[in-house]
């Protein structure tokens, strides 16, 4: 169901579970999250997120959320994974991005989208707190008011406000994606490693 290609440098990790709008298991969440720490050791120029079918992921599986997966840690050894990488890493999502999945994509440097994506949190309405990295780097990303129109009014954001909020960096045709990400990741794929995370370092 979590699917890891490298090739020249570039690592793509796809959620591959489309009959269940990708929602994410626990076994999911460390195999991204063992993708990610692999990609780190081997000194990749970048990683890519991807999912497959009409939805990028549609957050924790509802079975093994009532079971505690909701609360448990795997999800922010994923983002954690992910903001420490000092490659480039990059979320391209091929459709809507809801609950804790949104941790994994805030803690990724940029984000593509395909226009018909829809962005939300439901942690207010279902009783959960978000995990405790994500209210931080989604605010950093959208400031604290419309972080709060995401966690606590429940909204449900399109990919164009998404955009001009600045939680999204670019909207991208569905048939486009391929192309996009390849212009986004050919500086970082020609440059050495360590350019590239010093590039990133100062940032």
């Amino acid at each position: 169901m979590i699917e890891v290609k490298s090739a020249d440098g570039i690592w793509t990790v796809t959620i591959n579970r489309p009959e269940k709008a990708n929602s994410l298991t626990r076994g999911m969440l460390s195999d991204i999250a063992d993708a990610a720490e692999a990609a780190g050791r081997a000194e990749a120029h970048a990683l890519v997120l991807r999912g497959t079918g009409k939805v990028f992921s549609a957050g924790a599986d509802l079975d093994e959320a009532r079971a505690g997966l909701a609360t448990d840690p795997v999800w922010e050894r994923l983002s954690g994974a992910v903001a420490a990488l000092p490659c480039l890493t990059i979320a391209a999502l091929n459709g809507t991005l809801a609950g804790g999945a949104m941790g994994m994509v805030l803690a990724c440097d940029l984000r593509i989208s395909v226009p018909q994506a829809k962005l939300f949190y439901p942690v207010m309405k279902l009783g959960f707190l978000p995990q405790p990295s994500d209210p931080k780097r989604l605010a950093a990303l959208v400031g604290p008011s419309r972080a709060k129109m995401i966690l606590m009014a429940g909204q449900k954001i399109e990919a164009e406000e998404a955009l001009a909020w600045g939680l999204l960096d670019r909207i991208v045709a569905p048939e486009a994606m391929d192309a996009a990400l390849a212009d986004l990741l050919a500086d970082a794929t020609a440059a050495r490693p360590a350019h590239v995370a010093a590039i990133k370092a100062l940032i």
